[in-house]
């Protein structure tokens, strides 16, 4: 039962050594979170749950969130969702997961327990308890009842996590709980982690990368792990040297404010051995800048969902890292396979493919899973090749996924949501090139006849449909889109093929400046000027229609937590349209001085 979640917190019982820590919090230790994970096992039995029920999470990242998948996880199937999602995006992820109850923060449930009230689902609401970090209480919804009270076992799905693709259906992707295990395993060990070792974790919890590479892994090492609320820019600095970790693992696009904040305040004395990356392309300038400035290295990894996140890392010096690769392979076989399905030798290009025990497809979809695997070969999507030594090069990417810094879009539900329009005829999502997220979403889109309506308005229609990730950053209006020889569109070099097509500047303003009216929208129109780049901010103006994006509306509720002495919930600040009613919400969280979840 060792490879299991259960067996894993149930080898540590009674252990002394710190598991789950949080800034502000009593750190937890391995025999308190075994007795959690066992006091809400028993709850939720005693509620009518059973082994192999499925429990939607939708709670913010901290402790909470972390001893929760643990917690479930250990006798039943997690499917963590993220929070940002709205309403419509929750309505087609909980009936195609099948969840048998929904899991939201008590006192904040958001859309998720309104949604699942709509469509019957039971609804859990999780209060914290003690000052202990991660402990809390369940309350609600009942299940169907059963009498199968065991743990979860090595075959039990232990994680469901959707994968979008380029139709609008994002694909179900079941993980097992062995497998989930030994990937947690494989990554411990080619990073030799051990029980003196501490995890700073800013990665989302619904995520394959904060789950598994962080989570997962350290408690499989015997380690401990720093649960923080997501990455928070004014924060970072002070948990690097306050909380001590050995290491932390991010996407390229943290590293790189990681890297800024890095080269204007300097955190000190810090504990680090490692910095790890994954779940994007890494820069080669970013790598060289953390190496630099930190003095340690930096060890880059390529996974996916459907792999139980690692399938390859760099090794920790002596050994080498070379440049440009993400290294050898831990766990499952890699090959490069040609057009006609031959293997190819190493040194030529090809499409990366895998093969392994973890790898089991997706749930309830034949068709995706013919067109996924090729005799017992994953087809990854990317391009690569793989040189004498078994080092893994990424060239490129086949799919057309859009990657925005870890998080994957689906082009077809950006299209669908501006089709959603009354004035757009059609649309065509497609990745754009980001600086620092690497892709961003893009759009091309065909108005009705003798309609007007601007990006801005278009970007807000977006944003009160899909999580604020997936909003285009740029948008191009055309009399038609452009389209291969067959009639299909050609998402992959759509970027490149219009570029050269002149549109508005992001920001271009639909009206008037008008000065911010109160003493708070003065002080969020500077802090939105200093992030944005611009001389002035007007209460009536947009943060998306200027360029801002949810990396930057997290340091900007940093900074109004600094100033204002409130801190804005993320979705709730994307949600506002402009400075102005953005100011209504904080003066709202000043008088009634409520912090949020």
């Amino acid at each position: 039962m060792l490879e299991s979640i259960c067996g894993i917190l149930n080898a540590c019982r009674g252990r002394d050594a710190i598991a789950i820590e949080a800034p502000g919090k009593r750190p937890l230790t391995y025999g308190r979170l075994c007795d959690q994970a066992e006091y809400v096992r028993d709850q939720l039995h005693d509620m009518g749950y059973r082994r192999g029920d499925r429990f939607a999470i939708v709670l913010p990242n901290g402790p909470e969130m972390a001893v929760a998948f643990l917690a479930v996880g250990s006798g039943f199937c997690c499917a963590p969702l993220n929070p940002a999602y709205r309403a419509e995006e929750l309505g087609f992820y909980l009936p195609d997961l099948r969840a048998d109850a929904v899991v939201v923060p008590a006192g904040d449930p958001g859309p998720a327990a309104a949604t699942a009230a709509s469509l019957g689902i039971p609804i859990l609401t999780l209060s914290p308890a003690g000052d202990e970090a991660g402990l809390f209480t369940l309350a609600g919804g009942r299940g169907k009842g059963g009498a199968d009270r065991a743990c979860a076992g090595p075959e039990d799905v232990a994680l469901l996590l959707h994968t979008s693709g380029t139709t609008s259906r994002p694909k179900l992707v079941p993980l097992h709980q062995s497998s989930v295990i030994a990937s947690a395993r494989q990554i411990a060990a080619s990073l030799a982690l051990a029980g003196a070792d501490k995890c700073l974790n800013v990665m989302p919890l619904f995520h394959v990368h904060g789950l598994i590479g962080a989570l997962l892994a350290t408690i499989v090492s015997g380690g401990s792990v720093v649960c923080a609320p997501g990455y928070q820019a004014a924060d970072f600095p002070g948990w690097l040297r306050d909380c001590g970790p050995t290491w932390y693992t991010a996407v390229p696009a943290i590293h790189q404010k990681v890297l800024e904040q890095a080269k204007h305040a300097p955190a000190g004395p810090l504990r680090l051995r490692f910095i790890r990356s994954s779940s994007a392309a890494m820069p080669a300038v970013v790598r060289q800048g953390l190496e630099q400035a930190f003095g340690v290295p930096v060890i880059e990894a390529y996974g996916m969902t459907e792999a139980s996140h690692q399938i390859a890392t760099n090794p920790l010096p002596p050994l080498p890292r070379k440049p440009g690769s993400v290294g050898t392979g831990t766990g499952l076989e890699i090959a490069i396979m040609g057009d006609r399905g031959d293997f190819l030798p190493p040194g030529a290009q090809g499409e990366i493919v895998l093969r392994g025990p973890r790898l089991r497809g997706y749930e309830n979809n034949p068709a995706a899973n013919e067109k996924a695997f090729v005799r017992g070969w994953f087809r990854t999507g990317d391009l690569g090749h793989m040189d004498p030594d078994g080092y893994l090069f990424i060239d490129a990417r086949l799919k057309e996924v859009i990657n925005r810094g870890g998080e994957k879009i689906s082009p077809a539900e950006v299209e669908d949501a501006l089709l959603s329009h009354p004035s757009v005829r059609e649309a065509a999502a497609f990745a754009v090139p980001d600086a620092l997220l690497g892709e961003s979403a893009g759009a091309a889109v065909v108005l009705r006849d003798g309609a007007a309506v601007d990006a801005g308005e278009l970007k807000r229609h977006v944003a009160a449909r899909l999580a604020y990730f997936k909003v285009p950053v740029k948008l191009w209006f055309l009399d038609a889109i452009p389209r291969g020889p067959t009639g299909k569109v050609q998402r992959v070099g759509m970027y490149e093929r219009l570029n050269a097509i002149a549109v508005p500047e992001p920001g271009t303003p639909a009206r008037g400046y008008e000065p911010p009216a109160t003493p708070t929208e003065a002080a969020l129109a500077q802090i939105w000027a200093g992030l944005l780049n611009r001389e002035r901010i007007g209460r009536r103006d947009s943060f998306l229609d200027l360029g801002g994006d949810s990396l930057l509306a997290t340091m900007a509720i940093s900074r109004i937590s600094e100033a204002l002495g409130v801190k804005v919930p993320i979705a709730q600040a994307m949600d506002c349209e402009n400075i102005a009613e953005l100011g209504e919400a904080v003066d709202r969280l000043v008088r009634d001085r409520k912090p949020p979840l």
